[in-house]
Order: C-alpha cells, then structure tokens, then sequence
C-alpha cells in the first residue's frame, strides 16, 4: 500500500519510518483493496497526556477510514492507531458483504 508520512513541527527519522510503513502494510492482510494512507506525525504541547499525536486516514472503496491517538511516543500513537483501523475495515468489509 501506498502510504505518504508527513510530520509536522519536526523530522521523523528512518526508523519511525520504516515502522509506520511496516505497520500500514499490515493492514492490507484484512482487505485487499486499501487504495492508499496518509499517516501525520504531529508534536503537541501538551506533555500531560503525552505530546505525540498520529493521524491515519485510509482510502478504500466506499469512503475514509479515520484513526487518532495521542500517547507519549509515536509508535503507541501508531500501534493504537492501527488497532482502531484494523476494527474499522473488518466493519467496512461486513458493510461490503451485506450490500452485495
């Protein structure tokens, strides 16, 4: 799958990376037809509830699935985040079925 990363307020090194595309290429085990992702990288201020925020928008058949978190690194932002995705396109893949 296709995912473009964009961080905001700093530079994500190759590492995190290589992460965020290992765990978006997951995804594409539960439904074969994810066209592509944009995954956003952002610093906050708010160091109480952790100061790394990830954003993860899908595009499938059929519409958008959308993903938050906010956690204090960014790979629990997107090991959350991934997790809530995983849920959403087992969802749209009932959705599917039904319909057809």
């Amino acid at each position: 799958m296709k995912v473009s990363i964009q961080s905001l307020h700093f530079d994500a090194d190759k590492k995190l990376l290589d992460f965020i595309q290992q765990k978006c290429d997951k995804l594409d085990t539960f439904f074969d037809h994810i066209l592509d992702g944009t995954v956003t990288l952002k610093l906050e201020k708010d160091h109480e509830h952790g100061n790394k925020f990830a954003e993860i928008m899908l595009n499938v058949p059929g519409g958008k699935l959308v993903a938050k978190e906010q956690c204090k690194s960014f790979e629990e932002a997107v090991d959350l985040t991934t997790e809530q995705l995983r849920k959403q396109i087992l969802k749209h893949k009932e959705k599917l079925r039904a319909n057809e």
